[in-house]
C-alpha cells in the first residue's frame, strides 16, 4: 500500500491551482504529482502517468472537463475524478456523474472540502458537498428529469435495520471507516451494506441514496 495519495490537479487558472496545492501540501497522507493548465494536458499527462485521483475544473481551454471524462470514457479508462467547479447547474453535475466523477466541489467551498473528497474518493468512495447534493435535490423535487443514477426511489426489496442504520450515517458523510466504528462492524460488512443499499434503492451514488432518505423521512 502507498504511504501518500497522488493527485493531479487540473485548471487553467494557475492560482486555483496553487491555492488548491496549498491545502493540500499540509497533509502529510496526500502529494501533488501533476497538474494541467488545459484539458489536451490532462490527457497527454495521464498517458504516460498515473494519480490516484484527479482534480478537475470544467471550463478549461483546448478541451474541456467533460470533454477529458468522455475520452476517459471511450477510451475505457477509469481515474477517479472530483469536479472542482464555479458551476452547480444540477444537469451539468448530473452528465459529469453519468461520465465517471467521483465527487464534485464548487470552488467557494474547496477549503471546506477537498482534503475529505479527496480522502473518500481515494477509498473507493464518492463525495459531493453540502452544495451540489442540494442543488441535485432541488432538481428533483421541481419534476425535472434526472439522470438515471438519482431517479429510482422505489424499493424492490424492504432495508434491513442494520441498512437504515448505515443509509443515515452515508447521508451525514461519514466514511466507510467512521460508520464501522460507529456501528461496531468491519469495513467490510460496511461495504456489503453499502453495495446492499446501492442495489435495493437502484441508484449509483450517495446523491441518490441521499434523496432516497430525504423522501422517505429516514433522515
Amino acid at each position: 500500500m502507498k504511504d501518500k495519495i497522488e493527485v493531479h490537479i487540473a485548471d487553467d487558472h494557475k492560482i486555483v491551482i496553487d491555492g488548491v496545492s496549498a491545502l493540500i501540501n499540509t497533509e502529510s497522507d496526500i502529494e501533488i504529482v501533476g497538474y494541467s493548465l488545459t484539458g489536451k494536458n490532462v490527457i497527454e499527462w495521464f498517458k504516460k502517468n498515473k494519480a490516484d485521483v484527479l482534480i478537475l475544473d470544467i471550463n478549461m481551454p483546448e478541451l474541456d472537463g467533460i470533454g477529458v471524462l468522455k475520452t476517459f470514457k471511450t477510451r475505457s479508462f477509469q481515474q477517479n475524478t472530483i469536479i472542482l467547479s464555479g458551476l452547480s447547474d444540477p444537469k451539468i453535475v448530473q452528465e459529469m456523474i453519468a461520465l465517471g466523477a467521483k465527487g464534485f466541489i464548487e470552488k467557494g467551498s474547496a477549503s471546506e472540502h477537498i482534503i475529505k473528497a479527496i480522502r473518500a474518493v481515494a477509498n473507493g468512495e464518492q463525495y459531493y458537498s453540502e452544495e451540489i447534493k442540494n442543488s441535485l435535490f432541488d432538481l428533483y423535487v421541481t419534476g425535472a428529469k434526472t439522470d438515471e443514477a438519482i431517479k429510482s426511489s422505489v424499493v424492490t426489496e424492504p432495508l434491513t435495520d442494520r441498512e437504515i442504520e448505515v443509509l443515515k450515517l452515508i447521508t451525514k458523510e461519514h466514511s466507510t471507516s467512521e460508520i464501522a466504528d460507529k456501528l461496531d462492524i468491519t469495513i467490510k460488512t460496511v461495504e456489503t451494506h453499502r453495495r446492499s443499499l446501492y442495489k435495493k434503492i437502484k441508484v449509483k451514488n450517495v446523491v441518490g441514496l441521499a434523496i432516497y432518505a430525504v423522501k422517505n423521512n429516514i433522515v
